[in-house]
C-alpha cells in the first residue's frame, strides 16, 4: 500500500528518544520541551511559542485566554477539519460558519464583511452581537486550508474595524509565507499549529501556541499547565493539563531540524502532479497564489465539474493498485454536531469538498510510487 500522507522519522528521532529515556525525563518537563519551544518559535518568525498537548487543545486555549466563553460566537470558515469548530464547542460557545472563497479556500473575507454588517449590532454596552441569537461574537478564526495561508490582509482589516481578535487555524502550515511575512507575523493576534502524525512536522501528536506580540506568552504557559503558581500546589484560575511531554517534543526537535528539507520535498511532490496531470481538461491541482508559500502539507487534484460518481471510480482504481486516497473533510455546517448553527454559504463549501482527491504525499515518497499513482489516477481519468 502506498499511503497518503505518513511520517518521516528517519533522522534523529531515535537518539533523542533514548537520551529522553536515559535521563528519565519522559514526562511535560524536560529540555525537549524548551529546545521544541524554541525552534518553532524561530521556524514561525514568532515572539513566543508554547507547545501544547494537540492541535485543538492550542486552539481551545488560545480561544480561552481571549474570554471565549459559553453563549458566545467565533467565526470559522465551512471547508475545516471538524477540529476548529469543536475547539469553539469547548469552550461553550458556537460556531458562525462562513463560507469559503475560490482562490485560496480560506474564509471569505467578503462574506465575513456580510455577516458582521448585517447579522450582527452592538448593544448598549458596545458588545458586538450577532442579531437573531443575541450572543456576543468575540473571535475570527480562519483557517490555513492545505497549508495555504488564508487572504489574512482582508480577514484583518475587516476584524480590526469591529475589534475581533484573530486565531489562525494554521494546523499544517508551518513553513508557509503570506506577502514574504512568516506564519507568526501575519496578522493574527495568536496562531495555533499542529504536529499530529500525518502533519509535515510531527511529534507524535502535539501543538503550539505562537505569536509575534511581545506579551501572552506567560499567560498562554500558565494557563496550559495547570495554572500553577510556583512550586507549591497553589493554582490562581482554572487551568488546562494541555503540556506537550518531553518524548513528544524530542521526536518534534528531530523533525524541525529537517523542515527545509521536507518543505522542499513536498513542493516537489505537489509541482509534479500540477505537471503530469496538466494535460487533463478540468483536472487542477490544490490552490497556490502568487503572494503566498504554502506547505504543500497535502498535494491531489481536484475536478471541479465532474460527476461525484467518477469521483468513487477513481478512489476504487486507486485502492485496487494498493494507493490510498481518501475522501476530503466535510464541511462543518453538514456535521451533526453543528447543523443548527448560524452560517453564512456561498456554495463552495459544498461544491468542493467532494471533488477533491488527496493523493500520496509523504516526503519519502519515490518517484516511482508517485509515478505508479499517476499512471493509476489516469487509468480512470482519460478514459472521460
Amino acid at each position: 500500500m502506498i499511503p497518503l500522507c505518513i511520517p518521516n522519522i528517519s533522522g534523529n528521532e531515535g537518539k533523542y528518544l533514548e537520551e529522553c529515556v536515559s535521563s528519565t525525563f519522559v514526562s511535560s518537563v524536560g529540555p525537549y520541551v524548551d529546545r521544541f519551544e524554541e525552534l518553532t518559535r524561530v521556524a514561525t518568525g514568532a515572539t513566543w511559542a508554547v507547545a501544547t498537548s494537540a492541535g485543538t487543545t492550542a486552539l481551545h486555549a488560545a480561544l480561552h485566554s481571549l474570554g471565549v466563553g459559553p453563549g458566545d460566537h467565533v467565526v470559522i470558515p465551512s471547508l475545516t477539519f471538524i477540529a476548529t469548530a469543536n475547539a469553539v464547542a469547548h469552550c461553550h460557545a458556537s460556531p458562525i460558519i462562513v463560507d469559503v472563497d475560490e482562490e485560496r479556500w480560506g474564509l471569505d473575507a467578503g462574506l465575513l464583511t456580510e455577516v458582521l454588517a448585517n447579522d450582527c449590532a452592538y448593544d448598549v454596552n458596545g458588545v458586538l452581537r450577532h442579531s437573531k441569537t443575541g450572543g456576543a461574537v468575540k473571535a475570527v478564526m480562519p483557517v490555513f486550508a492545505m497549508g495555504l495561508p488564508a487572504d489574512m490582509d482582508a480577514i484583518i482589516a475587516v476584524s480590526e474595524k469591529y475589534g475581533l481578535p484573530v486565531v489562525a487555524d494554521a494546523a499544517a502550515a508551518i513553513g508557509s509565507t503570506y506577502k514574504g511575512r512568516s506564519l507568526a507575523r501575519m496578522g493574527a493576534d495568536l496562531t495555533a499549529l499542529s504536529f499530529n502524525g500525518n502533519k509535515l512536522v510531527t511529534s507524535g501528536g502535539g501543538g503550539a501556541i505562537v505569536s509575534a506580540k511581545e506579551d501572552g506568552g506567560a499567560q498562554i504557559k500558565h494557563l496550559t499547565s495547570t495554572a500553577r503558581v510556583g512550586a507549591t500546589y497553589e493554582h490562581d484560575v482554572v487551568g488546562f493539563n494541555y503540556r506537550m511531554t518531553n518524548v513528544q517534543a524530542a521526536v518534534g526537535v528531530a523533525q524541525l531540524e529537517r523542515l527545509e528539507e521536507f518543505l522542499g520535498k513536498k513542493a516537489n511532490i505537489a509541482d509534479k502532479y500540477a505537471d503530469d496531470f496538466r494535460d487533463l481538461t478540468g483536472v487542477l491541482p490544490f490552490p497556490k497564489t502568487d503572494d503566498s508559500t504554502g506547505s504543500n502539507w497535502l498535494s491531489g487534484i481536484y475536478l471541479p465539474d465532474v460527476p461525484i460518481e467518477l469521483m468513487a471510480r477513481l478512489r476504487e482504481a486507486l485502492a485496487k493498485n494498493g494507493i490510498e486516497g481518501r475522501t476530503f473533510w466535510k464541511p462543518v455546517h453538514m456535521q451533526t454536531p453543528y447543523q443548527d448553527c448560524v452560517r453564512a454559504m456561498n456554495g463552495r463549501s459544498e461544491a468542493i469538498w467532494e471533488r477533491v482527491q488527496p493523493l500520496p504525499c509523504s516526503t519519502q515518497l519515490t518517484v516511482h510510487e508517485q509515478e505508479c499513482v499517476i499512471d493509476a489516477v489516469r487509468s480512470v481519468l482519460d478514459q472521460r
